[in-house]
């Protein structure tokens, strides 16, 4: 069972990119496919399902190996390490590439949109999940008000936990990212809230401390130990409370979202032929 499907937040990102990875198969072949950001594989497995070959990369070779475990007898998956920012793959290799929950981590986000139009095929897509800067408030009230007295210039005050736990040193303006996607070249298909007010009250710090203490690489790094007590899904099957997670997301995007202020964006980028 994959537990991080009762997790709204994981729960909404997955639907996300299921719905785009499956759209976008439907309108044509996808021969070649990148999950870059691979982490331990948890999408893997159902991205596998809509393309011929699919190859899952990631800067963390635990994740990997244990994402190799999770997902063994899936015959068109392959893993190997690689950096999103000077990924070692040709120029247009590849007809669909995703990446969820990656930006964020790579500290330079702008060359990683350069790094994936460059290995997209014209015509390719690019399904994209992060965290942005435009957080509810009931998420993280505390670096929300630091947000609203940073003085421009200053170092601004944040707390590790909230938006800013999971490693995250940073966080992603929608509006720097639109800029980003447009001067590289990409048309911009769907830029969607991921995740409201509701969600992020249910969510609000606690889901930070306990990856902190419960996560294998709980800040996302090249290699990281320092969790005390890894916990990692057993399978990638849903767990049957899943409904559940989906009652609660169905009721915060009809009540908050879309809207300005989300936990995280998910955007579908489409390389011009």
């Amino acid at each position: 069972m994959n537990f991080k499907q009762l997790f709204p937040t994981f729960r909404n990102r997955y639907r996300f990119v299921r719905q785009q990875v499956q759209r976008i198969a439907r309108m044509g072949d996808v021969s070649e496919a990148l999950n870059l950001g691979t982490g331990e594989g948890d999408y893997d497995r159902m991205l596998a399902g809509f393309c011929r070959s699919l190859t899952a990369c990631d800067v963390n070779e635990d994740d990997l190996q244990y994402a190799r475990q999770l997902n063994k007898g899936v015959l068109n998956l392959h893993y190997e390490p690689n950096d999103a920012l000077q990924l070692t793959y040709a120029d247009a290799s590849f007809d669909l590439v995703v990446s969820s929950e990656v930006i964020e981590h790579v500290g330079d986000p702008e060359r990683m949109v350069r790094e994936l139009f460059r290995v997209l095929r014209p015509g390719g897509y690019a399904v994209l999940t992060f965290p942005c800067r435009e957080f509810p408030f009931t998420y993280d009230p505390v670096n929300r008000i630091g947000h609203w007295l940073h003085t421009p210039g200053k170092p601004e005050f944040l707390i590790n936990q909230g938006a800013y736990a999971f490693g995250h040193d940073y966080l992603i303006p929608s509006e720097s990212f639109k800029q980003w996607a447009e001067e590289t070249g990409f048309e911009i298909h769907a830029f969607h809230p991921l995740s409201g007010y509701l969600v992020g009250l249910l969510e609000m710090y606690w889901t930070g401390w306990a990856q902190q203490r419960f996560k294998k690489n709980a800040r996302n790094l090249t290699a990281d130990n320092s969790a005390k007590r890894a916990i990692r899904p057993s399978s990638n099957a849903e767990p049957a409370l899943v409904a559940l997670t989906d009652l609660v997301l169905r009721i915060d995007a009809d009540l908050f979202t879309p809207g300005a202020y989300a936990i995280g964006k998910g955007v579908v980028l489409h390389k011009p032929r």
